[in-house]
């Protein structure tokens, strides 16, 4: 066999494992709209989180839970993201009793199925749509002046 034509070979064996692996890549990986739906979800996760320590830690100083998210907003010390970040609506919360709350955000994807992230196997798992979790306010434990 001449020179070029083992040349012919190795690159053509090269091209197959390059397309190989492009093609793998897209079938592993999600379209960028659907990663941009599992951020935002995310993100909608990551903003529930911190509005439950936030009510944690209103509840520890006031003994009670706020009647609503804006005043809890308002409170010293409190910095917490009330919005939607792709719709602009506010989270919703409700009081259910004297340490129980309820968060509720609109989900695009459902989380029971995504294996990269093992903060959707906890309490925070959710499916598409309106989801809502029920929470009590717990003690933070911390000396907090009023």
């Amino acid at each position: 066999m001449r020179k070029s034509g083992k040349n012919i070979i190795v690159a053509s064996v090269v091209t197959a494992i390059v397309m190989a692996a492009v093609i793998g890549g897209i079938i592993l990986l999600d379209s960028p709209a659907q990663e941009r739906l599992r951020r935002l979800d995310e993100r909608r996760v990551d903003d529930l989180r911190e509005l439950a320590y936030a009510l944690d830690l209103y509840w520890t100083r006031e003994g009670s839970l706020p009647p609503t998210l804006e005043e809890l907003s308002s409170a010293p010390g409190v910095f917490v993201e009330l919005f939607d970040p792709e719709t602009g609506q506010l989270y919703e919360y409700r009081v259910l009793g004297d340490k129980a709350y309820e968060l509720c955000a609109e989900f695009a994807r459902d989380t029971a199925t995504d294996e990269r992230d093992g903060l959707y196997k906890s309490l925070w798992s959710h499916g598409p749509g309106r989801q809502c979790f029920q929470l009590e306010a717990k003690d933070v434990n911390r000396v907090i002046d009023r």
